[in-house]
């Protein structure tokens, strides 16, 4: 095994519970934004989302009310939109800063950050969601604001989470050897993107979800399993 200088890790099922995004998340954005989007209509960045999610759909010609219908589809759907992991991130902004809600954390998972950084590690998140929301999660975390331990943060932006290229564009973007680099989730089509492009993988199969016979990567219950 190559020595590790890096650790790229998701969020969703891997620091994070899933159950954090869609029972609290998911809901708060999704009752919040048509007033959102009336509110802050002339907003440059919410106008260049709202324009983005429409071309997305193929809508030459859309009202603000229709564009409004299709983001809330898209979230009942969890579409891997970036133009609405943009909008939501903005939502949510209010949310942490009004302290309606805090990031949950998986306990070991902000100690073993710290604990890395401490190493020399450096440390990344790659997610589907936004890298301003990214930034607002571990900012306000149940743990506290965990932003000086990240290096930086890639979003679907880089490209989709389950091609190779993805990863080689965050290893050139990080200026490190993909060999050098452990990439961490609990998807394994993700980790076999990663593994492609020349990533380290370890895979988050957290209790009590079972440990598969034969795993295609090295498997860890929590972030104290793994050795970096």
């Amino acid at each position: 095994m190559s020595e590790i200088r890096a650790i790229v890790t998701d969020i969703e099922g891997t620091t994070s519970s899933i159950d954090f995004v869609h029972d609290v998340l998911f809901p708060y954005a999704r009752k919040r934004l048509p007033a959102f989007v009336e509110t802050h209509g002339d907003r440059p960045e919410l106008q260049h989302w709202l324009h983005e999610a429409a071309r997305e759909a193929g809508l030459t010609e859309a009202s603000r009310q229709e564009v409004i219908e299709l983001l809330l589809r898209w979230i009942d759907q969890d579409r891997k939109s970036t133009a609405l992991k943009a909008l939501q991130g903005m939502i949510w902004r209010d949310g942490y800063v009004a302290g309606d809600f805090r990031a949950h954390l998986y306990p070991e998972v902000h100690a073993k950050l710290r604990a890395w950084r401490a190493d020399g590690l450096r440390l990344y998140v790659y997610s589907s969601g936004s890298v301003p929301a990214q930034q607002l999660f571990f900012q306000h975390s149940e743990a506290g604001d965990l932003t000086p331990l990240l290096a930086g943060y890639f979003d679907t932006e880089t490209g989709p989470k389950r091609a190779a290229e993805s990863y080689r564009r965050i290893a050139e973007a990080i200026e490190e050897q993909p060999q050098h680099i452990l990439f961490l989730s609990d998807v394994v089509e993700e980790l076999d993107a990663a593994r492609e492009a020349g990533f380290q993988t370890g895979w988050l199969v957290r209790a009590p979800m079972v440990v598969p016979a034969s795993p295609r990567h090295p498997v860890y219950r929590d972030f104290e399993a793994i050795a970096a």
